[in-house]
């Protein structure tokens, strides 16, 4: 079983910064697949950013350029930089695990992050 604490969110002003970590446990965090998350009220959860094992990323049109995403295996972390923040990205953020090949994937319990206008 595989734990995911994220932290890092908060009240922001829009064209403002933040960045949200999540530390997971375990001993095979490099293998897994990391991604980010959110979900707005009354919206689907949609896929903000994601990286994999060998550092590949890929990222939601509506974030390219603004977030980037970067993974710390001696620390069991995965990060998530946020600039130039809009309101439209106010929602619960999510972190993600995928272990590929053990098809396992855990959720952690979410940050909310608000950017006002």
């Amino acid at each position: 079983q595989v734990q995911l604490v994220e932290s890092g969110g908060g009240l922001v002003q829009a064209g403002g910064s933040l960045r949200l970590s999540c530390a997971a446990s375990g001993s095979t965090f490099s293998l897994a697949t990391m991604g980010w998350y959110r979900q707005a009220p009354g919206k689907q959860r949609e896929m903000v950013a994601r990286i994999g094992s060998a550092g590949s990323t890929n990222y939601a049109d509506s974030v390219k350029g603004r977030f980037t995403i970067s993974r710390d295996n001696a620390k069991n972390t995965v990060y998530l930089q946020m600039n130039s923040l809009k309101p439209e990205d106010t929602a619960v953020y999510y972190c993600h695990a995928w272990y590929v090949t053990m098809g396992s994937h855990y959720w952690g319990q979410g940050t909310q992050v608000t950017v006002s206008s």
